[in-house]
C-alpha cells in the first residue's frame, strides 16, 4: 500500500510493508512547483546553520566585552591623572576653615560652611577646646571660635600681652 502525505514544504511517501512502515521517499513540494531556500541553511543542515549563528554571536560578544575594557582602561588612566584630594579628619577641616578665614569665625558660620548637624559642629569644637586646639569666646547669643593667638585683644589677660 502507498500513501502520499502532503505537507505546505514536503512531500512523504510512506509505503506499508508485511514487516511494517517504511519512509520510501522525501522529496520537496511546494504548491507552485517553487523550491524554498532558506538564506541561513548551510548545505541543507539546519544544525550547522545553527552553530554558524552561535559562533558568530560568541565572536560579536567577544568583541564587545574587549572593547569595554579598553575603554575601562582609559577612563581609569584619565581618572589617575586628577589631582586626588587628601583625606581630612572632621577637626583638621574646621581648623584648616579658621585658618583661612583669619583664625576666628562665628560658629553658626562654621555650620554653613560646612554640611554638618550643629550638634556634631558643636561637639567637636568642645573636644578641639579640651585638647586646646581652639578657644570658644561667647558673645551674647552666639560663639566666637579662635584658633590660639588670634583671640580678640581684649580677652587676653594683662600679663599675657605683657609678655608678647
Amino acid at each position: 500500500m502507498r500513501i502520499q502525505f502532503q505537507h505546505s514544504i514536503r512531500a512523504v511517501d510512506v509505503v506499508a510493508t508485511t514487516t511494517g512502515t517504511a519512509v520510501y521517499s522525501i522529496e520537496d513540494w511546494h504548491p507552485l512547483g517553487l523550491k524554498p531556500r532558506s538564506p541561513l541553511a548551510v548545505s541543507g543542515d539546519p544544525h550547522l546553520a545553527a552553530l554558524v549563528g552561535i559562533v558568530a554571536l560568541a565572536l560579536l560578544g567577544g568583541v564587545l566585552v574587549i572593547r569595554n575594557r579598553l575603554e575601562n582602561r582609559s577612563s581609569l588612566s584619565t581618572a589617575g591623572e586628577l589631582p586626588r584630594e587628601e583625606i581630612v579628619t572632621d577637626r583638621e577641616r574646621i581648623r584648616t576653615l579658621l585658618s583661612e578665614n583669619g583664625g576666628r569665625m562665628k560658629q553658626s558660620n562654621i555650620v554653613d560652611s560646612v554640611d554638618w548637624s550643629k550638634a556634631k559642629v558643636s561637639r567637636l569644637l568642645a573636644e578641639l577646646e579640651e585638647d586646646d586646639q581652639v578657644t570658644k569666646l561667647r558673645l551674647g547669643r552666639e560663639n566666637l571660635v579662635c584658633l590660639p593667638g588670634n583671640e580678640p585683644s581684649a580677652t587676653r589677660s594683662p600679663e599675657h600681652s605683657s609678655n608678647e
